[in-house]
């Protein structure tokens, strides 16, 4: 797991509110937000001091959970890198690594990591 931004608080009244902040909680649990992208949005309550899914809007950084869409991604990766399929299935686990990484660039960061992992390992045995 990765480490928040690093922030500096220069106003003395912290601006985010409990229910904000159980609102971000919220969506990251609903699978709307990975935890990556709720850094993103933490930064910007600390800046904009608005709620955490207008910010999400605003921002365009719903997390991509379709799994129609995923599935198409999933395929296109999988046939654009057959030696890391060919990797994988000798043995080498880290190459599913590779290919979560090419459906991450192509999402922007945005795709289900949960749910690309599941799908890679599902088309791949």
């Amino acid at each position: 797991m990765g480490t928040w931004p690093d922030i500096e608080i220069d106003d003395p009244e912290f601006k985010i509110t409990p229910d904000h902040l159980g609102e971000l909680v919220n969506l990251i649990d609903k699978g709307v937000l990975s935890s990556k992208l709720a850094k993103q949005v933490f930064a910007e309550m600390l800046k904009e001091n608005e709620a955490p899914q207008a910010l999400v809007k605003k921002l365009g950084l719903e997390q991509v959970s379709d799994a129609g869409e995923l599935g198409k991604l999933v395929d296109e990766v999988l046939a654009a890198n057959p030696q890391s399929v060919a990797d994988f299935k000798a043995g080498k686990k880290k190459a599913i690594g590779f290919l979560v990484g090419q459906i991450m660039k192509a999402t922007h960061g945005k795709a289900n990591p949960g749910m690309v992992n599941k799908m890679l390992m599902e088309k791949m045995n």
